[in-house]
């Protein structure tokens, strides 16, 4: 991997109701990533089409990704933010992948079988491959890093499948065009820390979803200082207090998943957040990590409200970062085209 330059890919769908799931899962660590590499964030609404959309919704949505990327603090200047279907490189070397990647590997993607549910049969097209699709995303890119949760690991290793089978299949063509040994890299996953899978507020075994009935499972990205202590004091706990010890946590969901938010927001451990509050009353703790919430995510829902009122601007930034992502994209794109064998002009 290392004559491939250090690069960054992540992206996140467009479906509303952005959460404090979404923050603290993925975009809180773009964020950080932006300190040490060279980042491309996406707006991945190829993806988000996999489902039947609304369109003017899908509009929306697309936009308000875009402001919760700029007011969490990536900078738009700095990184590349864009829209994933002003790209067009994206949907074309996902065709090449589909004619690389094997119906077998497919077929083990258990997100398919999760998202489809009993009615796979009327599932689209669409939601069978958008893993490759997904793998597209990053290798269009030849990017050596994207940070992932539990669940998309499966996703990126489908992707170095397809990267190894492409440098496989051609690596004769590959030397003789004299892009080395192998042209995509084998893309590492970054793992995020503590609280990657922020649970409901309702129920510590369900992820914590936009799709559930209740408002007060979640915190919406969105959500003003009292609708956030409403919702973290009906948050589910049990009657016991605090433990000192991390392992007590393991049979209290509830528990262990306000603790994971507090380690998180505070960028410190669960043991750390542990030794703060052993012995105290879940009452005491709501109190502290409603303020904590409080003020680490009223600036960013302030802040996304703002730039939702400038929708000039929030186009701007995605139409160049589009262009900036294609500058990038292009030339891979044409060197892939003329290894495969494609004639062009």
């Amino acid at each position: 991997m290392a004559r491939f330059k250090e690069r960054v890919f992540s992206g996140v769908q467009p479906t509303g109701n952005l959460h404090l799931g979404n923050y603290l899962g993925a975009i809180k660590r773009f964020v950080e990533l932006q300190e040490k590499y060279e980042c491309i964030y996406c707006v991945v609404d190829l993806h988000a089409i996999t489902v039947a959309q609304d369109p003017v919704e899908l509009t929306h949505n697309i936009r308000e990704v875009t402001a919760a990327f700029i007011a969490c603090g990536i900078d738009p200047k700095k990184q590349i933010i864009f829209n994933q279907s002003q790209v067009q490189e994206h949907a074309e070397l996902a065709w090449i992948f589909n004619c690389i990647a094997r119906i077998g590997w497919l077929n083990r993607m258990t997100q398919f079988k999760e998202k489809a549910g009993k009615d796979r049969e009327n599932a689209s097209i669409g939601l069978y491959a958008y893993p490759v699709l997904m793998a597209a995303d990053i290798l269009a890119y030849r990017a050596t890093h994207v940070p992932v949760g539990e669940d998309q690991k499966q996703h990126l290793e489908l992707a170095r499948d397809i990267a190894q089978k492409f440098n496989s299949d051609f690596s004769e063509r590959i030397k003789a065009l004299g892009h080395g040994e192998t042209f995509f890299p084998m893309t590492e996953p970054l793992i995020s820390g503590p609280a990657t899978r922020v649970m409901s507020l309702r129920d510590g075994t369900k992820k914590m979803s936009k799709s559930d009935a209740s408002d007060y499972s979640r915190i919406n990205l969105t959500d003003v200082a009292d609708e956030i202590a409403q919702k973290i004091r009906k948050a589910r706990t049990d009657s016991e207090p605090l433990p000192s010890d991390e392992k007590a946590l393991e049979v209290r969901a509830e528990a262990d998943n306000l603790v994971g938010i507090y380690a998180a927001l505070a960028n410190k451990t669960k043991t750390a957040v542990l030794a703060q509050f052993a012995g105290a009353q879940f009452s005491k703790f709501k109190e502290e990590l409603t303020a904590l919430s409080v003020e680490k995510l009223g600036p960013i829902g302030s802040e996304m409200k703002r730039l939702m009122q400038d929708t000039k601007y929030i186009d701007s930034v995605l139409a160049n970062g589009s262009a900036r992502a294609r500058a990038i994209a292009a030339p891979i794109l044409k060197s892939v085209r003329e290894i495969v064998g494609f004639v062009q002009s």
